[in-house]
């Protein structure tokens, strides 16, 4: 634990991660919430919404007991110690003027730190709901949430985060969460969507979405949190930050615009689901890529990834096979994986500071999508020795708000 004057803080970038950490924050709730309730049938709803705040409520106190200590404290190249377990290292002395420190953000309170981070592994998990709504047992997404978010998600940020990680070590570059948030989240999604089954009906009935209506409310509180996502992880009030919450904007901008022109094309009309989730995908891939690159790159980035991210969500899920219900791994994995790997290409030595390689870039993708899917398969397995990892059959006919809560959205 590291003490230091609080004079030695400095307010201004403290009060810009302030307002970070709540915009990180407002994505999970309410911007996952309502960008996935739109989008499953009325009879999911309430679970869908309950399912992202209970999963958000799981993971803040796993960070707090665990999470935050093995991702964040220096200890081996793989993973963290315990010596910030139960955030034992948050300590605040008025009466002498100090307060501690993370040696990762020496200029921030340390509970702002932790928080902030929190905020990351809160999203993190809920994303992965999005590819098992609407059959999924509600025990069992939370003790999955808990595990996940512990054995997978934060030895994953020890790796790149951490100044001893070895992905770290190795040169790998992820600003914001491209392999960590989105790499991760995507490939335990698919994995997930695989070992539960496909949902009744799939690929011979409609599913028409509840509202597109509620779907594009939360994926403009998305756009809006993201600029503290990505700004935010500047960790500082300067011209990084600045230059992360432009290449933010124009790489959504492009993504949205190439989705839906692609769309355009192939299916004769724009839609606003294909806009919405062109958006997402620009937003994603600029991700790792939003403090090391300039603009031009940055709107390439976005082209690239409209594109990338609509095969991902139609050819590729064809040819799966696997019912990723919203599409978690064809927008947040294949993003994620194509904006890690345009780093490189696009990361500029006079921003980045260091080289950029692509092989660098597909070491970092390949080790984390390897370890999350290894890691979510097993979780998953032992749980199902446990309890079911699906409803019956007939509540999921009945649909899990009236089944699971006795609650449904009139």
């Amino acid at each position: 634990m590291q003490m230091v004057q609080m004079a030695a803080i400095d307010k201004a970038d403290t009060a810009w991660l302030l307002v970070s950490t709540v915009l990180v924050l407002l994505m999970t709730l309410p911007g996952i919430a309502l960008f996935y309730a739109g989008l499953v049938r009325r009879k999911n709803v309430v679970n869908t919404v309950v399912a992202v705040f209970a999963v958000a409520a799981v993971v803040s106190l796993t960070w707090f007991a665990l999470g935050y200590s093995l991702a964040f404290s220096k200890s081996t190249a793989w993973l963290g110690g315990l010596d910030r377990a139960w955030f034992s290292s948050m300590r605040l002395d008025a009466a002498a003027g100090t307060v501690s420190v993370s040696h990762l953000a020496p200029h921030l309170p340390e509970s702002l730190y932790a928080l902030f981070q929190m905020a990351f592994a809160v999203i993190t998990t809920t994303l992965i709901i999005g590819a098992v709504v609407e059959r999924m047992r509600f025990s069992a997404l939370l003790l999955f949430s808990a595990l996940w978010s512990v054995l997978v998600y934060a030895p994953v940020a020890h790796w790149v985060w951490e100044s001893d990680g070895w992905l770290n070590k190795l040169g790998a570059l992820d600003f914001a969460g491209g392999a960590v948030v989105h790499v991760n989240a995507g490939v335990s999604a698919l994995v997930c969507a695989a070992m539960l089954g496909r949902r009744q009906g799939y690929g011979r009935q409609a599913f028409e979405p509840h509202s597109l209506g509620w779907t594009a409310m939360g994926a403009a509180l998305l756009l809006i949190g993201w600029f503290g996502f990505n700004a935010g992880s500047a960790l500082s009030a300067d011209g990084r930050a600045a230059l992360a919450m432009l290449v933010t904007m124009v790489a959504a901008a492009a993504g949205a615009l190439s989705w839906m022109l692609v769309e355009w094309w192939v299916r004769g009309a724009p839609t606003l689901l294909g806009v919405l989730s062109g958006l997402i995908g620009g937003l994603v891939a600029i991700t790792p890529a939003a403090g090391f690159v300039q603009v031009g790159g940055a709107v390439a980035i976005g082209l690239m990834a409209g594109v990338a991210c609509f095969w991902g969500a139609t050819w590729l899920k064809r040819r799966l096979g696997v019912d990723d219900s919203l599409d978690v791994f064809g927008v947040h994995g294949v993003g994620g994986i194509a904006g890690s790997l345009l780093t490189a290409l696009f990361a500029d030595r006079a921003i980045a500071g260091v080289d950029a390689t692509v092989l660098n870039q597909l070491v970092a993708v390949a080790a984390v999508a390897i370890y999350s899917a290894a890691g979510t398969a097993i979780l998953l397995t032992v749980i199902r020795v446990v309890l079911p990892l699906r409803v019956t059959a007939q509540q999921e006919i009945d649909g899990l708000d009236i089944s699971l809560h006795q609650e449904s959205q009139n």
